[in-house]
């Protein structure tokens, strides 16, 4: 779902449903965020982020009002995003994904790691450097889903409340169709041992051996047992390792780095 220099290809998720993973290429920011950094958070300059938040925009056919971010914190609270009526209105109440600075106007954004939406042409933004972007699509009921699956959420189980949340507004999981974006590879991932006994311990499936025979975290297979759990018989999985990968951020393999994101929509 990327393409050379570009910010990004959109490509066909379910009918009627888009999704694009942005990567580190076709952007504006500098050192050590070169050059297609998608987030507020990390210290990049904010005219950067922005600029480059409109070519991803406009890779997806869309305005930059047309994305809706979240604050991510790592947690499972789930949001519903929409646009409001009115010039210069962000969708809902996902502006960006800092907190609103002191002494100015406007609500905080609220925390929250997933959303979804039935308002069409309206992209739901996921941020990542390791962590799984998850992006789910009815497309009978027309609704699209957007997580941000790290080890905590992941084992907080945010894919499993944004699909709850999906079903309470019509979708059906038989009918979902996901793909889990880029995020680091179980053998990648070494973690205490003590760290990987608890998250298994919620999620069997995620615990695993690192190629160096040490203790891990397979995110991406334990989302895939979430899904199926949950009844979604469609999952599609990007192979790419972040950590593996120089084209893609890698928080585990950089430090100091940006986040490339997942975007899921509704075709108008």
């Amino acid at each position: 779902m990327t393409s050379g220099d570009e910010p990004g290809q959109p490509a066909e998720l379910a009918p009627g449903v888009l999704a694009m993973f942005t990567s580190r290429s076709g952007g504006v920011s500098a050192a050590p965020y070169d050059t297609l950094n998608m987030s507020r958070s990390v210290g990049d300059d904010a005219a950067a982020v922005a600029a480059n938040r409109s070519r991803a925009a406009r890779a997806c056919g869309l305005g930059a009002e047309r994305l809706a971010w979240m604050r991510q914190v790592h947690g499972c609270a789930v949001r519903y995003a929409t646009v409001p009526p009115g010039p210069g209105a962000h969708p809902g109440a996902y502006p960006g994904d800092t907190a609103r600075p002191a002494g100015t106007a406007g609500p905080a954004i609220p925390e929250a790691d997933a959303m979804y939406t039935d308002v069409a042409g309206l992209a739901l933004g996921v941020l990542a450097a390791d962590c799984a972007p998850v992006l789910l699509a009815d497309p009978r009921a027309r609704i699209v889903g957007a997580a941000h699956a790290g080890r905590e959420g992941m084992a907080a189980g945010v894919v499993t409340e944004l699909l709850t949340a999906m079903s309470a507004a019509g979708a059906d999981p038989a009918r979902v169709h996901a793909v889990i974006g880029p995020h680091i590879c179980g053998g990648c991932y070494e973690v205490p041992e003590q760290m990987r006994a608890r998250i298994a311990a919620r999620v069997p499936r995620a615990g695993c051996v690192t190629r160096a025979g040490t203790p891990g975290i397979d995110v991406g297979a334990g989302i895939e047992a979430q899904l199926a759990a949950a009844g979604v018989r469609t999952v599609a999985r990007d192979p790419r390792c972040t950590a593996e990968t120089p084209g893609l951020y890698s928080y585990r393999r950089d430090g100091l780095t940006g986040r490339f994101a997942g975007f899921v929509w509704l075709a108008p």
